[in-house]
């Protein structure tokens, strides 16, 4: 294949802005920030899972507290009402009044009994509501710090893309002075080789692959003609000959 020398070095120019192009790509997709949100992401996940346990356990706490007080109301109702007959001295049986006193006894350990349950359940409430707004406010913290990162990124983001943005319009002003056939030649090399298309000839060296070209290869680069396009016998890139 033939091509202008000069259309040859522009090759280099073509393969260098590439180059950068690949580079910022791949700053875009390795932003520190990327990282710092999944990490985020994934805590605040598991966050939202803890907080729908919490408030769960914050329900059914609640519910054993409710209940806990609707069992103590009529055992109460019932003490008051038996002292009430008692201290009223209508009872003249004195079977009948030792029974009584015997209940109001045993209603009394009774009430003890389930008011002590009645505040271990406001406790268990209180730890557990303590528990949910602790599980809530750690989730906000989480979603401030995302709301940090995503303006982070978003702003690094913004100034990668405009130097790709430059970079893309200086590839397409050199697309226009590099023939089509040249192009697609370097293209389908560039996509097997690893985003490298072209390469400067140094001495004998190729600064593709480094390698060194043998004697006998180097001779035939030094007698190629001018708009004679070289490959790499090495690594197959296309060899840009650049002026001393």
């Amino acid at each position: 294949m033939k091509a202008d020398p000069g259309a040859q070095r522009r090759l280099l120019d073509l393969q260098a802005v590439d180059t950068a192009i690949g580079q910022l790509d791949h700053r875009v997709k390795m932003l520190p920030e990327h990282a710092l949100l999944a990490e985020r992401q994934t805590r605040r996940q598991a966050l939202g899972q803890a907080l729908v346990a919490a408030d769960t356990a914050l329900s059914d706490a609640t519910a054993a507290q409710t209940k806990a007080e609707a069992d103590l109301a009529p055992v109460r109702e019932r003490l008051a009402r038996d002292e009430r007959t008692v201290d009223g001295g209508t009872l003249t049986d004195p079977k009948t009044l030792r029974s009584m006193i015997d209940e109001i006894s045993h209603l009394k350990t009774r009430i003890s009994t389930l008011e002590d349950e009645e505040l271990e359940l406001m406790e268990a409430v209180e730890t557990a509501q303590a528990e949910k707004t602790r599980i809530a406010a750690e989730r906000t913290a989480i979603e401030d710090e995302m709301r940090v990162l995503i303006a982070a990124r978003d702003a690094a983001v913004s100034d990668l893309q405009a130097d790709l943005a430059d970079r893309r319009a200086v590839r397409a002003m050199l697309l226009a002075e590099i023939p089509g056939p040249l192009v697609d030649v370097y293209e389908k090399v560039r996509l097997r080789s690893g985003g490298l298309g072209a390469a400067a000839l140094q001495g004998r060296r190729c600064t593709g692959c480094g390698l060194e070209a043998n004697p006998s290869d180097y001779e035939k680069y030094l007698n190629a003609g001018a708009d004679e396009v070289l490959r790499c016998e090495e690594c197959d890139r296309i060899l840009v000959r650049t002026e001393s």
